[in-house]
């Protein structure tokens, strides 16, 4: 039994599409579609109302020589329900609508409302600035001041397109490597502003006074400097050191020339442990802040009183010779 509908059909083997001739179609020909009528009209010839969505069977073509920028227009051809008169009507997509040509008459137009309001408004508007200068000056102003707003929106968003018109793989792999080395620069800032921060709080008391650390000579003698800008006790310091160097050069050439002989080891360490005991001691306003106690080196032995004058020198030169003297005796 053979289908009803026919969904396949049988070529044969000798069919040749080629050899079938093309049918030759008017260029504007009307078609026959089926639609709805958009929209609520009246019949000029009986006067019948035609309501919005009544179906017809109706004919469709293009509209020659008229188009709204490049959207082409559409002309429908329906027929009266009651006496068959022709009735026709088009697009309108300026509007977003339709349009009654002829044959029947549109009730209602909401297009037409919207363009009454806004003649209206613009015949109030031309009143008000005739009668009131001040009046015209403000919408003047007003209409500047909105140019301008656009003209700026309009800058942005074509600067904005500029630059991601501009963008490509390269120079974001650029502008992620530049941001990586000013993050580095900046730790590597805060790492050094940290280290001297350190480096102050070591070498600086509460009240903000610098101190010194430990200097130690070539004899093994260890002095403690307090950077307190005291000049006059420093320079003490350095002439005391220098009379310790003369008065022990000259008591070693003493010996050697009067008695011919050279000084023991034992008798040598003595005599470098007294002058390496002598110390200058600094003055009272210059005492160091009980609070800078941990930032400086406490001497082993309490220190002596300050050299006297040539006194004090005789009485060095006396300990010299009798450790000496004790010296040869015991040898």
């Amino acid at each position: 039994m053979a289908e009803r509908k026919v969904l396949n059909k049988y070529y044969p083997p000798d069919f040749d599409p080629s050899k079938i001739p093309k049918l030759k179609r008017e260029k504007n020909r009307q078609q026959k579609v089926r639609l709805m009528s958009p929209f609520s009209m009246r019949c000029n010839t009986c006067g019948q109302w035609i309501g919005k969505g009544t179906k017809f069977n109706a004919r469709k073509e293009t509209v020659e020589g008229e188009k709204f920028y490049s959207i082409l227009i559409y002309r429908f051809y329906i027929r009266c329900t009651r006496c068959n008169a022709e009735i026709t009507f088009k697009t309108d997509p300026g509007n977003i609508g339709y349009v009654c040509e002829q044959g029947a008459q549109r009730n209602f137009e909401p297009w037409r409302d919207e363009e009454e309001q806004v003649e209206e408004e613009r015949k109030k508007k031309e009143e008000e600035e005739e009668n009131n200068p001040m009046r015209a000056l403000e919408n003047r102003t007003e209409e500047s001041r909105r140019e301008m707003e656009i003209l700026d929106a309009l800058d942005e968003i074509q600067t904005k397109n500029a630059l991601q018109a501009r963008v490509d793989v390269d120079s974001a792999i650029e502008h992620v490597a530049e941001k990586r080395v000013r993050l580095e620069e900046l730790k590597k800032k805060a790492e050094d502003e940290e280290i001297e921060r350190l480096v102050k709080n070591a070498f600086s008391t509460v009240d903000g006074e610098r101190v010194k650390r430990v200097r130690k000579n070539v004899d093994g003698d260890s002095d403690v400097d307090y950077d307190n800008g005291d000049d006059e006790r420093d320079e003490e310091e350095r002439l005391a050191k220098v009379r310790q160097k003369k008065l022990f050069a000259g008591s070693f050439g003493k010996q050697e020339g009067g008695f011919g002989k050279s000084p023991s080891s034992s008798t040598l360490g003595k005599q470098k442990e007294k002058f390496l005991d002598i110390r200058v001691k600094p003055k009272a306003t210059a005492q160091p802040n009980p609070t800078e106690t941990n930032t400086k080196v406490k001497n082993k032995s309490a220190d002596p009183p300050p050299p006297e004058t040539s006194s004090g020198d005789n009485n060095l030169l006396g300990s010299l010779v009798g450790g000496y003297s004790s010296g040869s005796d015991s040898e």
